[in-house]
């Protein structure tokens, strides 16, 4: 039996999320027809709705969460820094939550916190289908939520993210430029807006420099490494390989080199590398990688202050509003021309 929450009412209404909330707190803009019809399946299932958790949400627990796909990716490690520097500022204490890349994840997650055991929520998504019902819950409780980097278009708020498109034309271009003639690009996930914007930049830099375009040049991979890493193989071992590749993701590159050290293939020589990425080492990797490196830490800390003037207004509905922070090209050894 599904548990008899905001979401199931709207469900079996066949109405939005939206909708029925304010039809139980008896909103004027909601007709007489669908507030009966609303209260009566609220009344037949025995929906309760959690009062402690509306005191909570009165008061302030002087807390903030982030949640996050992965902690591993160098840009979230960044980014939580410039998160504390501003919620320390405001004298509030940061919760961190990991969602694996686990969308059912990401929504326990999410209605845990309702229960008002934090002020406001700064969130990067998960990868895969976007399903928007527990953000809507979210925005429904009156938290507050900012997205950053993995943003969500169909919420309205505040979304801190990079020039994706780009910085994945520059990306390209820089690997063009630098004489390679069949560039291949990885990615995760085709689902998340970020990794669209930069697939575009991608392809938008391979027509305009007259390029081939090759379907079999764009990888889409998982959180699997093992299979990545099969992946990636397979691409560098057919005929007509690339002679560049540009990773979306810091650990594809990676997976690159190893894959490259494994077919015997140099880089930058045979291949070129450029991979999207706020490594710290990459400056120390054999050769060293060349990277699109993001202002972590200025959106770490530029999302916290978003969300910390929504706390300052409470009853005052988040603009929706996207703040751009521009990323670097960062060239080294690894695309150098021959």
């Amino acid at each position: 039996m599904d548990q008899v929450n905001l979401k199931r009412l709207a469900k079996e209404l066949n109405l939005a999320i939206s909708t029925v909330s304010r039809a139980l707190s008896d909103s004027y803009d909601i007709s007489e027809g669908t507030k009966k019809k609303v209260l009566a399946l609220a009344k037949k299932l025995n929906y309760q709705p959690n009062p402690f958790a509306r005191s909570l949400r009165n008061r302030s627990s002087k807390t903030i969460a982030v949640i996050l796909p992965e902690i591993a990716n160098n840009y979230f490690s960044v980014a939580i820094n410039g998160i504390e520097e501003v919620a320390q500022a405001n004298n509030y204490h940061v919760l961190i939550y990991i969602t694996h890349e686990n969308l059912q994840k990401e929504a326990d997650i999410v209605r845990l916190l309702l229960n008002g055991r934090v002020d406001g929520i700064l969130m990067s998504l998960s990868g895969g289908p976007e399903d928007t019902d527990h953000l809507k819950e979210l925005q429904e409780s009156k938290v507050p939520v900012v997205f950053f980097d993995r943003v969500s278009d169909t919420i309205e708020t505040a979304k801190i993210t990079t020039n994706n498109f780009e910085s994945g034309y520059l990306a390209t271009s820089h690997l063009i430029s630098r004489g390679s003639q069949r560039v291949a690009y990885l990615t995760y996930s085709g689902e998340l807006s970020i990794e669209q914007q930069r697939m575009k930049g991608y392809m938008e830099s391979v027509s305009k420099r007259g390029l081939l375009f090759r379907e079999e040049f764009i990888v889409c991979c998982n959180r699997n490494s093992a299979e990545n890493y099969e992946k990636i193989k397979e691409l560098f071992s057919a005929d007509g390989r690339p002679d560049g590749v540009f990773a979306s993701v810091e650990s594809l590159a990676i997976l690159a080199y190893e894959v490259c050290s494994e077919l015997n293939l140099r880089i930058p020589e045979d291949v070129k590398i450029v991979g999207f990425s706020n490594l710290r080492t990459a400056s120390l990797l054999n050769p060293a990688l060349t990277t699109i490196t993001q202002p972590a830490f200025n959106m770490g800390r530029e999302a916290a202050k978003a969300l910390f003037e929504a706390l300052k207004k409470p009853h005052i509905k988040m603009e929706d509003q996207t703040i751009v922070l521009r990323s670097n090209l960062i060239e080294r050894r690894s695309t150098a021309a021959n």
